[in-house]
């Protein structure tokens, strides 16, 4: 592996409750805001303690605590919180926590998925050793997904007969740290009785594309995520691409960041796209892009 596959990553640290400290990537913040006065949200999850004013415009915002189990913040610890606000799956959502504490450079290679005994509603995405301290990073897409549960409906895409039978004679890949990305991508496909593969990991999905390849099946689609533990989106992107022996295939890296920057470096690494989740419709027509370049 050259240098070239690698992009530090930045990680803001915060904490919830207690000394615990927790990170989010910063390409996922627009800013840091002290607590201000908020506009009660009504008939809203009972984390969602109501909308901030940011650049003119209303953000809701969500105790984070709250969200993921912890004691809400009372009244007199949000006067000393800050409101992080973060745009994430198009969406421009503020994050209230207790206290900001530091940006720390890292790479996903130092993080560590989590352990599976957390089970499958545990927030964390994976877990980031600094001098001895563990940093929980939040796995976002879950929280909000919690919160605004409607948006894991299954957008109705609509398809033709032949975009329908093209895209089932493709073998396809989608790999995904955060599970309810991956929900999300098997069920649009699912939807249209599509077949596919599914990991958890960079690491995984390259085992797959490997072994999809020596059985002389190789992979045609590859949707994969960006920030994953381990092996991560661009790194893979890499691999594959460095690998001479491999037949290519059609690479799509998904991203929940709107970060221009993110989907640049994508394309340098090798990506034939690059798409800011989610978007059903989007996904399935960069597949069927896919589907046409591998026809030629």
């Amino acid at each position: 592996m050259t240098g070239k596959a690698k992009q530090s990553q930045k990680l803001l640290l915060f904490s919830l409750f207690g000394t615990r400290l927790f990170g989010i990537g910063t390409l996922k913040i627009r800013e840091i805001l002290p607590f201000q006065r908020l506009t009660k949200l009504p008939h809203s999850h009972h984390a969602v303690i109501g909308t901030a004013t940011f650049r003119n415009s209303a953000v809701p915002v969500i105790d984070m605590a709250a969200a993921v189990g912890y004691p809400a913040l009372t009244t007199e610890e949000r006067d000393k919180a800050s409101i992080i606000v973060t745009d994430i799956q198009r969406q421009e959502i503020g994050f209230l926590v207790r206290s900001v504490q530091q940006i720390i450079e890292t790479d996903w290679k130092s993080v560590m998925p989590p352990p599976k005994a957390l089970g499958s509603n545990a927030f964390i995405t994976g877990l980031l050793d600094m001098d001895g301290d563990i940093i929980q990073l939040l796995d976002v897409e879950l929280l909000l997904a919690k919160v605004y549960p409607e948006s894991l409906d299954a957008q109705n895409v609509v398809l033709s007969d032949v975009q329908s039978e093209t895209l089932k004679s493709l073998n396809i890949l989608l790999v995904d740290d955060s599970q309810v990305a991956r929900k999300q991508l098997c069920d649009v496909l699912d939807s249209k009785d599509i077949t596919y593969h599914v990991t958890s990991s960079g690491d995984d999905a390259l085992q797959v594309l490997l072994s999809q390849d020596e059985r002389g099946t190789p992979i045609d689609i590859l949707v994969s995520d960006i920030e994953m533990p381990g092996l991560d989106g661009y790194e893979l992107t890499f691999n594959v691409r460095d690998n001479n022996a491999l037949k290519q295939p059609y690479i799509i890296l998904h991203t929940s960041l709107n970060s221009e920057m993110s989907l640049s470096y994508a394309n340098q690494v090798g990506a034939n796209e690059a798409l800011t989740k989610f978007d059903a419709e989007e996904l399935l027509q960069a597949m069927l892009r896919g589907a046409a370049e591998a026809s030629l």
